[in-house]
């Protein structure tokens, strides 16, 4: 996996923009969802200062979704990655409880 050094998370009209545009790509419910997300992170994803991918092909291509869901995580967490390692403050108990209520 590619160094990523900070998360930007995009404003909520964007997230939506994103959702709608891989709607208008994709008809499978995955697809579409494969599509967002990597969309969200080719747009979310810095090291030093310069994005790390040039699109959601490119995140496609090079990530698997293991790999995408881990920065996901910790793009919605709000925590940075150490240089393209798992969060160890990540916590998933916590994390799925603040999003359900």
């Amino acid at each position: 996996m590619r160094a990523v050094d900070e998360l930007r998370p995009p404003t909520a009209l964007r997230l939506l923009e994103l959702w709608r545009e891989s709607g208008q790509t994709a008809e499978e419910p995955l697809e579409r969802a494969l599509l967002c997300n990597a969309a969200v992170l080719a747009e979310s994803c810095f090291y030093q200062g310069t994005a790390v991918f040039g699109g959601g092909a490119e995140v496609l291509r090079d990530l698997t979704p293991r790999e995408m869901e881990t920065l996901l995580e910790q793009l919605a967490g709000g925590s940075q990655p150490a240089a393209g390692e798992k969060n160890p403050a990540f916590d998933r108990r916590r994390f799925d409880a603040l999003r359900e209520g």
